[in-house]
């Protein structure tokens, strides 16, 4: 076989192998959004169909007019933003410090950050769950400052590296020039993390936004502070053991669409933010 056959060939089955990595991934996405819009018959009948006969926006309409979905919605952006903050702001704080400051002890802090991404949620839920109870937090509070138990670590993590990887003269031109630690980490090192920040940042948004674990026992006793994924697999239909599976359907695109938003918006700076560090020079 000649070198251009091998080559075309070669470039076939590279193209073959991307086509089916993409429709296995976007296979789910697409028959979440075509069962949304079929109607109730359609989606029991078998065997299944691929498209709808009759498309409807039925389902759509009973899941932006159910008032607890809405108000689960508003819980989850207020939660999942007030969390992506929290973690931007102490983790930049905490990743400059480690990353540009000298002091004792610091490898050892990079290693206990870095060991509290191993636990499982599950692992500390009971001790957690106590905790707040004996506090008698509310349920939006609490959920705020326990997804930070996951969504912080990494953030320092990946900001340490992100500030290691700014030259040092830059520092010592702000200091010479008369600024202070604070002014030079405010003025100067901050405005050059922002692909760092946008990409942690929506990191921790999504797993934020898509936390189910420990919404669904903190809000156990507390119905109006659920949240999407929680009020989404507690959906119940007009009928008695009818399971609604259009609206779930609809509700979970409804909760989808943001976060591929924010990546078609930010995708520049998240690529900028996942290579930053990776070329030196």
């Amino acid at each position: 076989m000649s070198k251009p056959v091998r080559a075309w060939l070669g470039r076939i089955g590279f193209f073959a192998l991307i086509l089916v990595i993409f429709v296995y991934l976007m296979f789910p996405f697409y028959w979440a959004v075509i069962s949304a819009l079929k109607t109730q018959s359609e989606l029991i009948r078998t065997p299944a169909t691929f498209w709808p006969d009759t498309v409807t926006l039925q389902n759509f309409q009973a899941v932006l007019s159910n008032d607890r979905f809405l108000r689960a919605l508003w819980n989850s952006t207020l939660v999942s933003v007030s969390v992506t903050l929290l973690s931007l702001s102490v983790g930049a704080f905490a990743g400059y410090a480690l990353g540009k400051m000298r002091f004792r002890g610091r490898t050892p802090s990079l290693y206990l950050i870095l060991a509290m991404t191993m636990f499982p949620q599950i692992a500390v839920l009971a001790g957690l769950y106590a905790v707040i109870r004996v506090l008698g937090m509310p349920a939006i509070p609490s959920m705020i400052l326990s997804y930070m138990l996951f969504t912080l670590p990494f953030t320092v993590w990946v900001l340490t590296s992100f500030f290691r990887g700014l030259p040092v003269s830059l520092l010592q031109a702000a200091q010479v020039d008369g600024a202070n630690m604070m002014q030079s980490f405010l003025y100067v090192l901050l405005p050059l993390t922002a692909p760092a920040l946008v990409t942690t940042g929506l990191l921790a948004f999504i797993q934020a936004w898509n936390e189910y674990l420990f919404a669904l026992t903190f809000t156990l006793i507390d119905e109006p502070s659920r949240t999407v994924p929680v009020a989404i697999a507690l959906f119940s239909g007009q009928i008695a053991r009818q399971e609604p599976f259009g609206e779930i359907m609809a509700a979970a695109v409804i909760v989808t669409v943001p976060l591929v938003a924010l990546v078609l918006i930010f995708q520049n700076r998240i690529v900028d933010g996942l290579t930053a560090g990776s070329v030196k020079g």
